[in-house]
């Protein structure tokens, strides 16, 4: 009896073979038969399951915002069982950060994927610019829930900090990708700007962490 395919696992094992490539030599060079030698099938099999490289690299945005969700949840996890709106919002910032090799494959192919979006109007309408806009409007809420708990300094515009947030992580996380400064510095920059919107830090710092 021939084995059942699960064409779910088969498109994700193809994405995962996309990232993997993508994350040696960038997204702009990555071609389906280059996926396919990577994924170990037939490039009329990666066709069959995308049919065009348009469509396999939506599919490999979303494997690749899927994972970043995971590790977000994990450092989340691993700060306890009730973590406070800074916890939750450290986690989301060096879950970006290129410290380690999936998240630096995380960072490199976002970014080449926000470049390609900048002239690929298809792709500009899909989920590349609906994550960002859902990561903004998650920061904004828990920010505004320490607002409301007291735990920020007076003064406070939670969507105003949240875009500087993001921004500001995205920028270090190229910073460490080009070699221009240290996952620790980086770090210690964000901690800098928490601390300025924050009343308390409530346990290690950010660049601690690292070094530990």
């Amino acid at each position: 009896m021939p084995k059942r395919v699960d064409h779910d696992e088969r498109r994700t094992e193809i994405a995962e073979a996309l990232l993997r490539v993508a994350g040696r030599r960038g997204l702009h060079a990555v071609g389906m038969r280059d996926v396919a030698a990577e994924a170990g099938v037939s490039l009329r099999l990666v066709q069959y399951y995308f049919e065009t490289k348009e469509k396999l690299l939506l599919h490999g945005l979303r494997q690749l915002t899927e994972r970043f969700g995971e590790r977000v949840a994990a450092q989340v996890r691993a700060a306890g069982d009730h973590p406070g709106p800074r916890t939750v919002i450290e986690a989301l910032l060096m879950a970006s950060l290129p410290l380690d090799e999936e998240s630096r494959v995380f960072h490199l192919v976002y970014t080449s994927y926000a470049v390609l979006s900048v002239t690929d109007r298809a792709l500009a309408e899909q989920p590349f610019i609906r994550d960002p806009e859902a990561a903004e409007e998650r920061l904004t809420a828990l920010l505004g829930q320490a607002e409301e708990a007291g735990l920020t300094r007076p003064g406070v515009d939670a969507r105003i900090e949240a875009v500087g947030l993001l921004a500001l992580s995205a920028g270090l996380g190229t910073s460490i990708l080009v070699g221009q400064r240290s996952a620790r510095t980086a770090a210690d920059v964000l901690d800098r700007h928490l601390d300025r919107i924050f009343r308390d830090r409530g346990g290690s710092s950010l660049a601690e962490r690292i070094a530990q």
